[in-house]
């Protein structure tokens, strides 16, 4: 059982050995934890975005988001904005997620 069930989602990661808490994401703006991902969108220069960190494999993934909302397709990193990029890193760094899983490749 764990003690603290606000941390059901923290992995521990073995090449590094550095506690991953997904939760503290939901701490920053706009950010909502599910499980052992967490979501955030985005809106800016006539582009929606919804941007995804997933814990298991440490990865992000950038969807562009249609006018109406109704489709998502999944985007290349070199495609997303630098500001939305760079806010990315600073959520995950300020989590205390390795900033880097921004840049990794999927």
């Amino acid at each position: 059982m764990n003690p603290n069930p606000s941390r059901h989602n923290a992995y521990l990661r073995s090449d590094r050995s550095v506690r991953m808490t997904v939760s503290d994401l939901e701490e920053r703006e706009g950010w909502r934890v599910e499980e052992v991902a967490a979501r955030v969108h985005y809106q800016g220069d006539g582009d929606r975005y919804s941007v995804e960190y997933y814990a298991p494999s440490d990865r992000v993934v950038y969807w562009r988001v249609s006018a109406s909302g109704a489709t998502a397709v999944p985007v290349d990193r070199e495609d997303v904005p630098a500001p939305l990029r760079t806010r990315i890193r600073e959520d995950l760094s300020a989590a205390g997620l390795d900033p880097d899983a921004e840049r990794a490749r999927l």
